[in-house]
């Protein structure tokens, strides 16, 4: 059986990741694929228990280092209990944020250097990478606008800051830059359908997936 097609979203605040997550999974299930939808921070038992570290409480709650590690921890169980067993399987998995988010956000936003965000990848899961990563690109103030309508409380990200937030736009938009052949950014300005339509020409344009 051949290995599955690991998909991810990123995106800042409010870039509308987790509604195209529920729609491709849905599609891909309608289409009869064998189809795992999750999501980081969490995404499998242990992962979960970490989450609330990272998306709830204080703006300033962990330094940029010490939320690395809390995402790898996370990231390392994520992938050993859900992820590689899914795709060994042939079940292609689709997952709302995945370790790009965390160079964006604690290394171009949070300061962290770079390279240290890449070694502590490679650390924890040999530096592994997405077949495909949508980038969903949104200007930071409609983001952030439609992320405080939300009105739950995984806040904690969102109250960084307008700066914080205008380096973690740019963030993702270099890391797709660096990442041409992997990552795809999508404008997600546009109506939930025709970003869906985006997402769908992507799936067939870079993984042939009809």
């Amino acid at each position: 059986m051949s290995r599955g097609r690991f998909i991810t979203f990123e995106g800042g605040e409010g870039t509308g990741k987790s509604t195209q997550v529920r729609l491709l999974a849905s599609y891909l299930t309608q289409c009869g694929m064998d189809v795992v939808q999750t999501r980081e921070p969490g995404g499998s038992p242990s992962a979960e228990e970490i989450r609330p570290l990272l998306v709830t409480g204080g703006a300033d709650r962990w330094s940029a280092m010490a939320e690395t590690l809390l995402f790898n921890a996370a990231r390392v169980e994520h992938w050993r209990q859900v992820i590689d067993p899914a795709l060994a399987r042939g079940a292609h998995v689709v997952c709302d944020r995945f370790s790009d988010s965390t160079m964006a956000y604690q290394a171009y936003a949070g300061g962290l250097e770079p390279r240290v965000v890449s070694e502590l990848h490679r650390i924890a899961l040999g530096g592994v990478e997405p077949d495909l990563t949508l980038v969903l690109d949104i200007p930071v103030d409609a983001g952030l606008e439609r992320a405080a309508a939300r009105r739950d409380s995984e806040t904690r990200f969102e109250r960084k800051g307008r700066e914080f937030h205008e380096r973690l736009r740019n963030g993702f938009l270099d890391i797709a830059r660096r990442s041409p052949k992997r990552c795809l950014v999508i404008d997600a300005g546009q109506s939930i359908e025709r970003v869906h339509g985006a997402v769908l020409d992507a799936l067939k344009s870079r993984l042939g997936m009809r």
